[in-house]
C-alpha cells in the first residue's frame, strides 16, 4: 500500500461506507470528529437519490454527526445540475421515478414535473429521470416507458443494481433502469458513479486541487472506477459491496484498501501526529 499522504480533501460515499440502511457503521462519530479536528474538507457524494440533502443531514444528526448542507451531494442533485446546464428548465417538463431526493433538486432548478396522467402530446414529458424509488409501481414504469417511446430523453441518477442495507443487498436504481431499457430499447444516460460527473461537481464544491483529493467508497464498479475516470486517487473500505479479491479481476484498482472507517480514522490521526 502506498503512503497515505498529501490529503487535503475527501469525497466520501455513504451507503456501505458510513452505514447500512439506518445502522451506522462502527466509528462513524469518531471519523467526523477527526475530520473536523484536522479541518479536512469533505463532500459526502452518494449515488443514492432517494433522500434530499436535508434528509441526509437529519439522518446523520440522528447518528450523532452534524453536517452542513453544502457538504452533501446526491446523484439527484448532480442530475438536476447536469440537466439545468443543458436544457432550458422553465420550458422543460420532466417525469420522475424516485422520491424527493430526485424530484426536489429538479424543482429547485426550475423544471416542471409531470404526473402519471400527463401523456397527451401537449403535456408529455421532454425528459424522464429515474432514481431509486421505494414506492415504485407498474403505473410509474408504464408512464416512463410511454414518455421514452414518444421521444423523451432518458436519464438515470445512477446505475447501481444493488443497495447495501441492514437487511442485506436490495435492488437498486440500476434494476429499474434495466426494466425500462428492456421495455423501450433506449439506454439511459447515467449521471452518478462510475461516470465522472458527480466527482467533477464534488471537486468544484471542495475547491481543492484534484491531486490532493481522495475518493472513499465500497464499490469497485462505481466509487473506485468513477474516481479513476475523474483522475483522482481512491480508497476502498471492505464494509460494502466489493471485497479485496475482486480487485484481481479488474484492470483498475483503488490506491488503498482499508478494513473500515475506523482504520481510516486511525491512519488520518497517525499521519497528523507524524507531521507535527
Amino acid at each position: 500500500m502506498q503512503a497515505f499522504t498529501d490529503v487535503r480533501g475527501l469525497i466520501i460515499d455513504m451507503d456501505g461506507v458510513l452505514w447500512h440502511g439506518d445502522r451506522a457503521q462502527p466509528g462513524l462519530i469518531e471519523l467526523f470528529q477527526i475530520l473536523r479536528y484536522l479541518r479536512l474538507p469533505f463532500v459526502l457524494a452518494t449515488n443514492n437519490a432517494s433522500l434530499t440533502a436535508e434528509q441526509y443531514v437529519f439522518k446523520l444528526a440522528d447518528m450523532g454527526v452534524e453536517i452542513d448542507l453544502t457538504e452533501i451531494l446526491t446523484s439527484g442533485m448532480a442530475t438536476a445540475l447536469f440537466l439545468a446546464e443543458r436544457y432550458p428548465a422553465r420550458d422543460t417538463r420532466v417525469f420522475v421515478i424516485g422520491g424527493a431526493g430526485a424530484s426536489r433538486p429538479l424543482l429547485d432548478q426550475g423544471f416542471t414535473l409531470t404526473g402519471l396522467d400527463d401523456i397527451e402530446p401537449d403535456r408529455r414529458a421532454h425528459l424522464v429521470v429515474c432514481g431509486l424509488d421505494k414506492q415504485l409501481s407498474w403505473d410509474k414504469l408504464c408512464t416512463a416507458a410511454l414518455n421514452i417511446q414518444a421521444g423523451a430523453d432518458f436519464f438515470g441518477t445512477n446505475g447501481d443494481v444493488s443497495l447495501p442495507t441492514e437487511r442485506g443487498f436490495l435492488p437498486g436504481n440500476g434494476a429499474t433502469l434495466a426494466a425500462l431499457r428492456a421495455a423501450t430499447g433506449v439506454t439511459p444516460v447515467t449521471i452518478g458513479k462510475p461516470e465522472p460527473i458527480i466527482y467533477q461537481q464534488a471537486l468544484r464544491l471542495l475547491g481543492v486541487d484534484p491531486a490532493y483529493v481522495i475518493a472513499i467508497g465500497d464499490r469497485l464498479d462505481t466509487d473506485i472506477l468513477g474516481a479513476v475516470r475523474a483522475g483522482i486517487r481512491s480508497l476502498m473500505v471492505l464494509t460494502g459491496i466489493s471485497c479485496e479479491s475482486d480487485i484481481a479481476k479488474l484492470d483498475y484498482a483503488p490506491n488503498w484498501v482499508m478494513r473500515d472507517i475506523r482504520e481510516l480514522t486511525q491512519v488520518l490521526l497517525k499521519q497528523h501526529k507524524e507531521s507535527q
